[in-house]
């Protein structure tokens, strides 16, 4: 079996599937918690997060007796990513109850995607260093000498020489259908943006919404109007 066959089997499943896209908010799961999760017995998510963990697609993780289980990397959180863009759109347009509704309105507003931002706001930032000619997308995505000064200035960071992790590339976001910024740029927005309390998490999935705080810096920072971004359109929440 070639490696893109076995990847895509892995990924065939319902449970294992939704194990992976819980994981998406970067954090790491015990098992338990993600078998409550996907509604399945503990000794079914073992046995689906060995396989996942064998394949390579997670990471495992022990503290005492406790297990835990995330994400293997950056890699594997786009490859999640990227598929679940390519779903039909009627896979998510028909949520199961009001809760589940909720949950998909305030991710596809702003979530996280592994360890940087996503849904409209992703995009929209992404956008915005676009514009300011922080990131230059002519022929794949760069960050301009200005967008390093930039990075120094605002976020404190300077890419290692040498890293593995491309400074910058895109992530096509699942839920706008367009790239958000992923690589060190991504993550290091994010982490500041969680730092500083930008953005704050809603309960325990992967939503954050924008704090006053938060608004104030982005518009600051890139031009970026979070009012305008999140208002409702003449239809409902658009």
């Amino acid at each position: 079996m070639s490696p893109l066959v076995e990847t895509a089997t892995l990924l065939a499943d319902h449970t294992r599937a939704a194990f992976c896209q819980a994981l998406l908010d970067g954090r790491a799961w015990t098992a338990g918690e993600l078998a409550r999760h996907a509604g399945v017995r503990p000794s079914t998510a073992s046995e689906q997060l060995s396989r996942l963990i064998d394949g390579g697609l997670l990471a495992e993780e022990r503290q005492g007796r406790h297990r835990y289980v995330r994400l293997a990397g950056p890699e594997a959180a786009a490859l999640i990513e990227a598929l679940a863009s390519y779903a039909p759109a009627t896979a998510t347009a028909r949520p199961r109850n009001l809760r589940h509704a909720t949950r998909l309105g305030a991710e596809a507003k702003a979530r996280t995607c592994y360890d940087h931002l996503a849904g409209r706001l992703g995009v929209a930032l992404a956008d915005a260093m676009i514009k300011r000619d922080l990131v230059a997308a002519d022929s794949g995505l760069t960050v301009t000498p200005a967008g390093q000064a930039w990075l120094a200035d605002a976020l404190g960071y300077r890419h290692p020489a040498g890293a593995r992790r491309p400074l910058v590339r895109g992530c096509l976001d699942w839920t706008e259908r367009r790239p958000h910024l992923a690589g060190a740029l991504g993550a290091a927005l994010c982490a500041e943006a969680l730092e500083r309390r930008w953005v704050r998490r809603i309960g325990t999935g992967r939503a954050v919404r924008v704090t006053e705080a938060g608004s104030t810096a982005f518009e600051d920072l890139l031009g970026l109007r979070v009012d305008e971004l999140f208002r409702p359109s003449v239809h409902g929440e658009g």
